[in-house]
């Protein structure tokens, strides 16, 4: 179980303007701005659980990750994580988390990567055994069999995601922090990696921490989502509650012949041209048959499609609610 209470984290950062003079000026005399990167943060995952922490960037997730894996100590608050405190019983901790930053690597760049394998393994102390069996099942599961042994900068970005996503699985850890796991990857790629990490949560139920911009990741993974917003825990819930509660909107997209001379209480064009028009519609004021009906009562109705609110345009729209 991960739990963390008022945690709360500040940076002192440097600052000075553009040119030599400044900069020498700076060497004697260095002015500071106080950046508070989480502001009494607090949450609880249980175990098993698959959770996508969302945010804008400089929001406060990777800060959030960093401390929950031991690299950033907090200060002020608690945080607790299958018994331990990470920052103070770091050896203990990592043996149970896995890490994958999207955009760092884990791999050593000139060897092979079944090499940076091995060493991971001599790292974490990982009995063979146990090393043969992961490492043939994370080969299957993620199609990396022949790519280990290419060395980490000959292979393309999705091929070496997955060797990161293996390496973090190699020691077997209950917890998986996820950072962008998918960023850069193209169409195939993307789905290899969301399939996998659905399997290693049904499978092996391990708790997966999700941080990603890419809302697809997010809809293909989790139930449950942390909206977190100048350091601040803005919602906590799922998408189909956030659906039914906030976002009571159709698009309805219709190629016709003929003029809509006009549209009744809940619809709003979004867009309008001859023969093409895309409608929002308010399911609270009509229902979606009714504004069908009243549209094919004006026009002849060649195509048509209804769409619901996606994700992206619920956390832009949490966004601009909670002015982030």
């Amino acid at each position: 179980m991960i739990e963390l209470k008022n945690i709360n984290k500040t940076f002192k950062v440097a600052k000075r303007n553009a040119g030599l003079h400044e900069a020498v000026k700076a060497m004697f005399r260095k002015e500071y701005t106080y950046i508070q990167a989480l502001n009494d943060v607090s949450f609880t995952i249980n175990d098993g659980e698959m959770v996508g922490y969302i945010g804008p960037n400089g929001a406060g997730k990777s800060s959030t990750i960093k401390i929950m894996s031991g690299i950033l100590t907090p200060d002020s608050g608690e945080c607790v994580i299958n018994g331990r405190i990470p920052w103070k019983q770091r050896v203990d901790h990592v043996r149970e988390i896995g890490v994958v930053f999207g955009q760092r690597s884990q791999l050593w760049w000139d060897v092979p990567v079944v090499d940076s394998f091995e060493l991971i393994r001599d790292i974490y102390k990982v009995d063979d055994r146990e090393f043969k069996k992961n490492l043939n099942e994370l080969k299957e599961l993620l199609d990396i069999g022949e790519i280990i042994r290419t060395p980490a900068r000959q292979l393309s970005l999705g091929q070496r995601m997955r060797c990161e996503i293996a390496a973090s699985l190699l020691h077997s850890p209950s917890i998986l922090f996820l950072d962008e796991p998918t960023i850069g990857l193209d169409a195939v790629s993307k789905v290899a990696v969301r399939k996998f990490i659905r399997t290693v949560n049904s499978e092996r139920k391990t708790t997966v921490i999700l941080t990603t911009h890419d809302m697809q990741d997010i809809e293909a993974l989790t139930e449950r989502i942390l909206l977190i917003g100048r350091g601040k825990i803005l919602l906590d819930g799922s998408l189909s509650e956030l659906k039914r509660r906030n976002f009571n909107s159709k698009t309805f997209v219709v190629d016709y012949a003929g003029t809509i001379d006009e549209i009744g209480n809940g619809m709003s064009f979004i867009k309008k041209l001859d023969g093409h028009a895309e409608i929002l519609i308010d399911t609270d004021v009509i229902s979606v048959s009714e504004a069908i009906a009243e549209i094919s009562a004006q026009v002849n109705i060649r195509d048509i499609s209804v769409t619901g609110t996606t994700a992206e345009e619920m956390v832009v729209s949490l966004y601009r609610e909670f002015k982030i």
